[in-house]
This record gives C-alpha cells, structure tokens and sequence, in this order.
C-alpha cells in the first residue's frame, strides 16, 4: 500500500506545474523568492501533492480559487522542504473564511475559573480535524513576511505538532536524545516567555506563546521563518533545534538573500 502511494505521488510531483500557478506563487508568496531554485522546485512538487490530496472548502459564501488554493498549499508545504513527511496526514479538509472569524472558547483559569466565549480568530488547526484560516489573514501573511507573524505556518504547526499524538509543543523528533535537547531548550525558553509576561516585561516572542507548550512551537515557528537572523541573535539555542527540527537553515537564507540584493544595487 504504502509503495502505491509513494508511487502515486512520485508521479504527481513530476506532472507540469501549472503557469497560473506559478504566477500566483510569485505574486502571493514572498518567501518563494527567497528560496534557491532546487527549493523552489521541491516546493512546487509538494504543492501538487497537496493540492491533489486536500480538499478546501469556502465558509459564509466564500468562493475557493485557485490563488486561495495555491497561496494556502505554498506556505503550509515550506514547512515541509527537506523533511521525510507524509504530508500532514491526518488532514483532510481546509476551510476558508473570508475575514477573520468568530470561535467558542473554553480556557481554564486560576482557581479553577473556567472561562467561555466568543473570540476572534485569524486560524484554528482542529486536532485530526480541519485547518480553519481567515483569507485576509493568509494573504496579508504571505505578502509580508518580515513580521513574525503568518496565521497557516502557525496552524500547520500544530498539526505537525499534532503527528506526535501529544499536540504539546514536541512534534515527532528522530530519536530519544533529540527529545532531551528539545526539552530542555523549549522548557527553559518558555518559561523565560512566562517570566516576562508575569512581570510585564517586553519580548521579541509573541506573548500568544505563553498559551501553552503547544502555542509557543507555533509562536516560534513564525519567528524562524520571517525574522530567521534576529531569532538566531537573541535565541540561539532555540534557532538550533527549530533549524534541526525543520532541516532549513533559514538565517542563512535570509543572508544570501540580502548580499544578492544588496549587490544588485551596487550594479545598478
């Protein structure tokens, strides 16, 4: 079975990428051109496998493009470059809001205060359920991607987070000594997070990872992708294992990137 789906997808990957598609990866998707041209490359092979084995589905009227589609599949699949992956498999179904959304909330408080309500959301990801993102929120994300913040590599986040069957900030890592790193690095960084937060300090880490274990692999997961050289400065054991866990070394990428540019000015 599993040699048929390999198969499968082997053929998929090697199909010709559509041109539309690649017109939308280049205007909706900024960090596409970050990327060298294997990448480039890889990443649209993961986007025809995705695409052919998700399904989307559009919410309150919403009418589901190909640019919805593309721009969605792009950034949930950088997330997937050089890794083995099996492509978030217990996800089938993506849905779309047009703007941010309304939720039902349940938080545990102190003293045992459980809270309800409603709250704005930008994106959920449901355990062995759907995605739920807004598409405004995708859109502004993917356009800019200097501002540590992208609603799908956070909700992708937690599925693969979600693979480990745990869904508590330690996604499935190669080996047991892997897991002592991560531990330590992660636990010693989050509780940092909550003393800052405790004494209304400022950090460079969004605060919404204080949530929870889980939140703040999301949290950071953003922060390695958009802001790679400044995460790597002020948290270099934690750029470590996220570059492992992610077999990018996305510092580096941004470097290049900024030396090619800053020489294409000097020609010009």
């Amino acid at each position: 079975m599993f040699g048929l789906k390999h198969r499968k997808r082997e053929r998929i990957r090697n199909l010709p990428f559509p041109e539309k598609w690649q017109e939308i990866l280049k205007k909706n998707i900024a960090y596409y051109h970050h990327l060298n041209s294997e990448d480039q490359a890889e990443l649209r092979g993961h986007i025809q496998i995705f695409l052919h084995e998700k399904k989307f589905e559009g919410l309150n009227g919403f009418e589901i493009t190909d640019e919805i589609k593309v721009t969605i599949a792009a950034q949930a699949c950088i997330l997937l470059l050089h890794r083995d992956t099996d492509y978030y498999p217990t996800l089938f179904t993506i849905l779309v809001y047009p703007h941010p959304f309304f939720s039902n909330i349940k938080q545990n408080l102190a003293g045992g205060i459980v809270a309800e309500g409603e709250q704005g959301r930008l994106g959920e990801s449901w355990h062995r359920g759907p995605v739920i993102l807004s598409w405004d929120d995708v859109s502004r994300s993917a356009h800019d991607h200097n501002d540590k913040h992208n609603v799908v590599f956070h909700e992708f986040a937690h599925q693969l987070d979600d693979e480990s069957g745990a869904n508590g900030g330690a996604p499935v890592l190669p080996n047991r000594s892997t897991y002592i790193a991560w531990a330590r690095v992660l636990g010693e960084e989050y509780q940092d997070l909550l003393d800052h937060l405790k004494r209304h300090h400022k950090s460079d880490i969004d605060f919404y990872g204080a949530t929870n274990p889980a939140e703040f692999f999301a949290v950071v997961t953003e922060y390695f992708f958009e802001k790679p050289i400044q995460l790597k400065k002020r948290h270099p054991e934690l750029y470590e294992q996220f570059k492992n866990f992610y077999k990018l070394d996305t510092e580096a990428i941004m470097l290049k990137d900024d030396k090619d540019s800053n020489e294409k000015k000097k020609v010009l």
